[in-house]
C-alpha cells in the first residue's frame, strides 16, 4: 500500500522556494489585506449603523410630510369655514339689492311726508326686517368729506362756500353694506 502523505510530500519537495523578494511581497499582500478587512469591518460596524440612521431619516422625511399635509389640510378647512360664513352672510345679497329701490321709495315718501299711518308702519317694518338680515346703511351726511370708497359721486356743484369744497352737498341715494360688503355706494352730489 501506497503511503497518502507521501505524495503531498512529494508535491511539496517540487515547489520552488520563494525568493526573499517574494517572501516581503506576500507578506505586504498579507497587511494590505489585513487593513482592508479591518476597514471592511469598520464599514460593516458602520453600515451596521446606517440602517438605524437611515430609519429615523425616513421617520423624520415621513414626520415631515405628514406635517405638511396636516397644516395643509388644517388650512383648508378654515378657508372653506371662512368661506361658508361669507356665503351665508351675503345670501341674500340679489334679493336686498332688489329690495333697496322699494326701500328708498319708502324713504322719500317719508322725507316728503307723503306716507300715511299704515304705510309707515310697512316702511318701519321692511327696513326692521332688512336690517335683521345683515343690511346697514352707510353714514353719510351733507357736510361730510367725500369718500370715493363707499361713495359715488354723480354730480359736481359749485361749492356754497369754501369750507364746502371736496365734502358732500347732498345724499341722492343711501349707500349700504350686507355682512360687511357694500352692496351699493351712496350715490351723492360733491361741491367742487
Amino acid at each position: 500500500m501506497k503511503n497518502p502523505f507521501k505524495k503531498i510530500l512529494d508535491m511539496k519537495e517540487k515547489e520552488p522556494i520563494p525568493s526573499e523578494q517574494e517572501t516581503q511581497d506576500i507578506a505586504i499582500e498579507s497587511t494590505e489585506s489585513t487593513e482592508n478587512q479591518s476597514e471592511t469591518m469598520q464599514k460593516k460596524s458602520a453600515s451596521d449603523l446606517d440602517p438605524h440612521t437611515e430609519l429615523q431619516k425616513q421617520l423624520e422625511e415621513s414626520r415631515n410630510k405628514f406635517l405638511y399635509l396636516f397644516s395643509d389640510f388644517e388650512n383648508y378647512k378654515r378657508n372653506a369655514a371662512r368661506e361658508r360664513m361669507d356665503l351665508i352672510s351675503t345670501a341674500g345679497r340679489d334679493i336686498m339689492a332688489a329690495l333697496l329701490p322699494i326701500l328708498d321709495d319708502f324713504d322719500r315718501a317719508a322725507k316728503n311726508g307723503a306716507l300715511s299711518e299704515g304705510t309707515t308702519l310697512i316702511h318701519h317694518k321692511l327696513a326692521h326686517t332688512l336690517k335683521s338680515k345683515g343690511l346697514t346703511s352707510l353714514d353719510t351726511k351733507a357736510g361730510d368729506d367725500f369718500d370715493p370708497d363707499t361713495q359715488e359721486a354723480v354730480a359736481e356743484i359749485p361749492a356754497p362756500s369754501e369750507e364746502s369744497k371736496g365734502k358732500i352737498v347732498d345724499i341722492l341715494e343711501q349707500g349700504y353694506t350686507l355682512g360687511g360688503k357694500i352692496i351699493r355706494h351712496a350715490k351723492v352730489v360733491v361741491g367742487k
